[in-house]
């Protein structure tokens, strides 16, 4: 790593690290979605008279989503065969060794705190699809009832711990100047939770559940259009590399995608649509799917502009 620091503008050393294509921004995408629902989800089921029996059966995305990233992750890695080594020790200052235990915690506390969500005659309806293996899902269901605060707590935890990590990935290469910033595991964790609640909001929830979803969104984009700036004036204060790495997005080959993707499309719009979406109905639509897009290019984009 000190040879590639130092060595970083070398003709031969460069070209070799732009090896990153879509799979890494749609799994850094679909984690950060995946993150928003673990924390989300089980804080708005706290609410009064618990989860709508919509937002019960969308606990379970949360692992679904892991699942696709994890499909785009593998089609990435070039010896696919040895990803099962990063399971035979646990080192404290690796990221990818942090990500990769916390990928696997994602998916027996969100299947749990599914099952405990799930409205009893869906649950029913589950154990008899399941066939032979309806009676464990009744006996896990069972564990899960009685542990539901617990696993409201540890979904929380995991999800946050899912969504800071998808921008700590990049943060440890400081061999790249535009990912060398403390700021793009909260950026990444608040982008998350916007694409999470945007993502929820897709679906026929009660009003109650959605005026709820729209406030959180709101309040996650307002974090992230602040860590965003964060991010800005760190590399802009930063020395000549990280100028050069902004520049990349403010005026260089990505401003455009930046300030209309991002910028514009993913946080401005959407924020607005829902500030109005009780005079615009057709904002209820249109905002989550501006969202989700942004979020999508703001990893697709600094993953591009960082290789380079």
């Amino acid at each position: 790593m000190h040879e590639l620091e130092l060595s970083r503008h070398s003709p031969i050393l460069d070209p070799v690290l732009h090896v990153w294509g879509w799979e890494v921004p749609v799994y850094l995408f679909l984690g950060g979605l995946a993150a928003g629902a673990m924390i989300l989800v089980p804080l708005l089921s706290t609410r009064p008279g618990g989860p709508s029996r919509a937002l019960s059966r969308l606990a379970f995305a949360a692992p679904i989503l892991v699942s696709v990233g994890m499909l785009a992750l593998f089609l990435d890695l070039e010896q696919k065969l040895h990803a099962w080594r990063f399971y035979l020790a646990f080192r404290w200052t690796s990221p990818m060794s942090w990500g990769a235990w916390i990928l696997v915690l994602v998916y027996p506390v969100s299947l749990l705190l599914a099952l405990a969500l799930l409205e009893d005659q869906d649950a029913a309806a589950l154990a008899a699809r399941a066939g032979p293996l309806g009676g464990l899902l009744r006996g896990l269901r069972a564990v899960a009832l009685s542990r539901t605060t617990c696993l409201r707590r540890a979904s929380v935890a995991i999800g946050i711990g899912l969504g800071v990590y998808t921008g700590i990935l990049l943060s440890a290469l400081a061999a790249r100047p535009l990912w060398g910033s403390a700021v793009l595991g909260p950026l990444f964790l608040a982008s998350g939770l916007s694409a999470g609640a945007a993502f929820l909001l897709l679906f026929r929830l009660p009003e109650e559940e959605r005026h709820w979803l729209v406030r959180a969104d709101l309040l996650a984009m307002g974090v992230e259009a602040s860590l965003l700036l964060l991010f800005a004036l760190g590399h802009a204060t930063g020395g000549s590399p990280g100028q050069a790495a902004l520049a990349l997005l403010t005026r260089g080959p990505y401003a455009l995608a930046f300030w209309g993707l991002v910028v514009a499309g993913g946080l401005a719009l959407p924020a607005l649509l829902e500030a109005l979406e009780h005079r615009v109905k057709a904002a209820a639509a249109i905002a989550p799917a501006f969202v989700l897009a942004g979020g999508l290019a703001l990893r697709w984009i600094i993953v591009a502009a960082g290789q380079r």
